[in-house]
């Protein structure tokens, strides 16, 4: 069992929060459209992987069935949405490195917001490739601690060809090449998933235990994930 970022934990934790304010919805609207845009106008799920994650997601945080269809429709056809997915790289005081998912129609826009940010926390940003070389891109596989047996798990966890697996009080994260996400569903079987995602795991951690910085480390995370832009904020700390 190997440690994940503190974040981690807090983003799930906010994400089931903010379903009731509004501003997740338009997220996951626009990741949904993404999906679509950059799955070549596909709209049928079962033919476009990222789509099907993104929808999944939206049902799991109750993205109305409507929302879901109008979403997909933005991004098909001739004169879809054209958004793009953006991937920032920056550190945060304290050593800790992040990178940022940012789905949008206006790069000059996304950056500036996220650099004001950024700078405004005592962070700054990274060029590319400066921060990416620290985490692997894999898929993120997580189910719910006293609703799925651990043998079960790591039953799954063996099938798929899991490279990590990790535990907190709440759920079982289950850490897959990027490249079987395709094959969950098959593997799956009759199990059920909390969850299943593209995720950035840190190879490493950084250990932080002064109380104030963690603070500052959490209030900068939050507020890039506050950015109407931003979909997700991986962050390679370890706190105490």
């Amino acid at each position: 069992m190997s440690g994940h970022s503190k974040w981690s934990k807090i983003k799930r934790e906010k994400e089931t929060k903010d379903k009731q304010k509004g501003n997740i919805f338009s997220k996951l609207s626009r990741l949904i459209t993404l999906a679509v845009v950059e799955g070549g106008s596909i709209s049928d799920p079962e033919n476009n992987i990222r789509l099907r994650l993104a929808v999944e997601k939206a049902k799991r945080l109750n993205l109305p069935k409507e929302n879901i269809e109008r979403a997909i429709e933005k991004g098909s056809g001739p004169h879809g949405l054209q958004l793009k997915e953006l991937i920032f790289e920056a550190f945060a005081p304290g050593g800790i490195s992040l990178i940022i998912l940012a789905t949008s129609d206006n790069v000059n826009r996304t950056l500036s917001e996220i650099r004001n940010v950024v700078e405004s926390h005592g962070g700054k940003m990274g060029n590319k490739g400066s921060v990416m070389y620290l985490f692997k891109k894999c898929g993120l596989i997580t189910f719910k601690v006293g609703e799925t047996e651990e043998k079960v798990v790591l039953g799954f966890a063996d099938k798929i060809g899991a490279f990590d697996i990790d535990e907190d009080e709440k759920y079982f994260y289950v850490y897959i090449p990027y490249e079987s996400l395709s094959k969950v569903k098959e593997y799956l079987g009759g199990l059920r998933a909390d969850s299943v995602e593209v995720d950035y795991k840190p190879n490493s951690l950084v250990e932080i235990s002064d109380e104030k910085l963690i603070k500052k480390i959490l209030d900068f995370i939050e507020a890039l994930d506050n950015l109407d832009d931003v979909q997700r904020v991986f962050a390679n700390d370890k706190i105490h």
